[in-house]
């Protein structure tokens, strides 16, 4: 199956219900940093804690299942795109 993409550069709502995470690729930041939730907010639980992200790396997530919602919470200034499924 193919993913779905949503290009973010703050916080975002990116799928309501249940999915699977397969990969996000930074293209650029300054200080960028990606906190992930399985949830429709900034709100337990936490799929992935904070992490620092690289510019132009992909980083894949084969498996990473949510039941609530898919949100990503970012910090500093980045422009990424969260892969789902």
């Amino acid at each position: 199956m193919a993913s779905f993409y949503a290009n973010i550069t703050g916080d975002a709502l990116v799928k309501t219900g249940p999915g699977k995470l397969t990969g996000i690729f930074c293209a650029s930041g300054t200080t960028p940093t990606i906190k992930i939730w399985d949830s429709m907010t900034a709100a337990a639980p936490i799929l992935i804690n904070t992490f620092t992200p690289a510019a132009a790396t992909m980083y894949p997530f084969p498996d990473v299942q949510f039941t609530r919602g898919l949100f990503v919470d970012v910090g500093g200034t980045i422009d990424c795109t969260v892969f789902y499924e």
